[in-house]
């Protein structure tokens, strides 16, 4: 597990800030490109990419960045987000942990059956119809997106049960395994460590408060059922990946700092209370602020932030 300085990143923001952003969106850029040759390497008998990896982690964006190198480099691929295929929720019989809340990360919100049969539809280059999910309202979109593949052409599962033999297993043997994550830990000026697991709460917090009409303190109290989910669902399967990439970007939480500061305290203000609320604030307050016009149109931060060149 990596770690970097708070102090690290102000220095480097003073150095000269443009540098700074280039250089962490080129490193995340050479891990993309090198998955994504090797991968190729293999495309005559593994035509599917399985791309997982927990909340806030830059699934999506990794995806399309994946499709993209490969469409450039002769190779035809298509991504679908597996979140279009969650079911609407029926709280009456929906699956719930230990403490009777549902169960939002649980497999069985997928219609697993329907994933399953247009895989199979793929493969024999029939043409599928992909639905939508409204995440607002928890139920399906009217709009669906049809998608036919040619042989020799790639496709890329993203989700974040896309390599849980449950969901996925029956076609593992024509598939390689990739598991994004962040893999750094954010250090404080006075030496505490910010788990990773945080810094994809800071960018869940942005993103549901812009896309999914849910503020600050929803995000956080949501945050101990997402974790178990995690732990129970997704953690254990990234031993099944052959290919792993850190998402992290030094300078993405000096970008945060105006989407989340004054949020962060205003839900301490409040009294609310949440592991590591201070030390996120503390972080926040003490980072140089890096201005949201600074971030490139196709970069990672943009699936969190908004304003994206991608097509989500």
């Amino acid at each position: 597990m990596k770690r970097i300085a708070c102090l690290t990143i102000n220095q480097k923001i003073h150095k000269k800030v443009t540098s700074f952003v280039r250089r962490c969106e080129e490193d995340y850029r050479l891990q993309i490109e090198t998955v994504a040759d090797s991968i190729a390497e293999s495309r005559g008998s593994k035509p599917i990419i399985l791309l997982a990896g927990p909340s806030g982690s830059g699934k999506t964006t990794s995806a399309l960045r994946l499709e993209e190198y490969l469409d450039k480099a002769g190779m035809e691929t298509h991504t679908i987000s597996m979140d279009n295929y969650f079911l609407p929720l029926d709280e009456a019989t929906a699956e719930r942990d230990e403490e009777g809340r549902i169960d939002f990360e649980s497999p069985s919100r997928l219609d697993i059956e329907l994933l399953g049969k247009h895989m199979e539809m793929l493969s024999r280059g029939e043409e599928i119809e992909i639905p939508t999910f409204d995440f607002t309202h928890q139920t399906r979109g009217e709009e669906v997106r049809r998608l036919h593949i040619d042989e020799g052409e790639m496709i890329i599962f993203e989700g974040i049960h896309a390599l849980n033999p449950a969901v996925m297993g029956a076609h593992a043997d024509i598939a390689n395994g990739v598991y994004v994550s962040v893999r750094t830990r954010l250090e404080s000026k006075s030496g505490e460590l910010l788990h990773p697991s945080h810094l994809r709460l800071m960018r869940r917090i942005i993103r549901d408060k812009l896309f999914r009409g849910r503020d600050c303190i929803a995000t956080m109290k949501m945050f101990p059922s997402v974790e178990r989910g995690e732990d129970k669902y997704i953690m254990p399967y990234k031993r099944f990946s052959q290919y792993s990439i850190n998402t992290f970007m030094p300078y993405e939480p000096s970008v945060y700092k105006d989407w989340l500061l004054d949020d962060l305290r205003g839900a301490r203000d409040s009294g609310f209370e949440f592991p590591s609320l201070d030390l996120m604030i503390d972080i926040l307050e003490y980072l140089e602020r890096v201005p949201e016009d600074l971030v490139p149109g196709t970069s990672l931060i943009r699936e969190f932030i908004g304003g994206s060149e991608l097509v989500y």
